[in-house]
């Protein structure tokens, strides 16, 4: 009767928050639809998880994380963190930090409770306790493995798909076009085979639309990926920028150096195999060649001694 008393509660508060959360969603909207109305409306970000965001689970539970964050529970500096890292992760649709963070509270609080479904009603205080924690625990820090994860495969995409971007970005500087139409087209035309690199060169083709600033379009490419290769990238245009060096010459030899670190990478893998191959040789192939080799002189040893 108490478990179920408690299901009931657990059902009831759940539904109540799940209202509530909605209500508040509904509210945001209205509100965000009188700013655009207004013209006083912030610019919407635009990425990976924005259609998702429309699913109504989960709005409900963005509407939860929007709550958390202006609870004020969370301080300025780790609401920046989280964002630049979503943001490297290539989420940086307006909901992308209120998904996440509406995630981990859902987690949190969901994996407990279907732990204590699951578990017989005989089971002692201790596995009940040990079941919420570990429950808690990792409910907490799925989302964090899940984005991490997410984040190296974009970085991946990236590094693999920029020596090829930079390859037509030296066709169009030689065909006379200007850093930024060049930004454009090549984000245009290579959209299909490297769908992260186009997004981000797209991204910061727009924004040196409206920045003023140049270089700080271009290093800003480098700061909202993290990966090395851009930030070299951004480097060497902002240099080309200011110095008036050759593009295509610039271009031409760091993609050189690009392709010639992904060539050195593999090799420094294929260099690694025989240190990974020398166990399961030990464990597998050594016992079977001594059992072939030594085996008919162990056969005829214990013939000899058995006579």
């Amino acid at each position: 009767m108490i478990v179920g008393g408690g299901a009931i509660s657990a059902a009831l508060i759940s539904g109540s928050a799940l209202l509530l959360m909605r209500q508040s969603a509904h509210d945001e909207a209205l509100r965000m639809r009188i700013g655009v109305a207004r013209g006083v409306a912030p610019v919407r970000k635009t990425g990976e998880g924005e259609n998702l965001g429309r699913l109504p689970f989960l709005q409900i539970v963005t509407g939860l994380g929007v709550a958390i964050v202006r609870s004020g529970l969370l301080s300025k500096k780790t609401l920046s963190e989280l964002e630049q890292t979503l943001e490297t992760s290539g989420f940086r649709a307006e909901s992308a930090l209120g998904l996440f963070i509406g995630s981990k509270i859902l987690l949190l609080l969901a994996l407990p409770f279907f732990g204590m479904i699951l578990l017989p009603a005989q089971s002692a205080s201790f596995t009940r306790t040990l079941v919420i924690a570990f429950g808690a625990i990792i409910g907490l820090l799925l989302p964090d493995w899940t984005v991490g994860h997410i984040r190296e495969a974009y970085r991946k995409k990236l590094q693999a798909g920029l020596p090829d971007a930079l390859d037509m970005m030296v066709i169009c500087a030689q065909a006379g076009l200007g850093l930024e139409p060049s930004l454009a087209r090549v984000s245009y035309e290579i959209r299909s085979a490297h769908r992260e690199v186009a997004q981000e060169l797209a991204l910061t083709a727009n924004e040196m639309q409206v920045m003023t600033d140049t270089r700080a379009a271009l290093l800003r490419l480098g700061d909202r990926t993290g990966v090395a290769s851009l930030k070299r990238l951004t480097a060497t245009l902002a240099q080309t920028i200011q110095y008036g060096t050759p593009l295509a010459d610039a271009l031409r030899s760091l993609s050189a150096e690009m392709r010639q670190e992904i060539l050195t990478a593999f090799e420094e893998r294929a260099a690694r195999l025989p240190v990974f191959l020398t166990i399961p040789m030990i464990l597998c192939i050594l016992p079977c060649v001594m059992i072939i080799v030594g085996g008919p002189a162990f056969i005829r040893l214990f013939a000899v001694l058995s006579h």
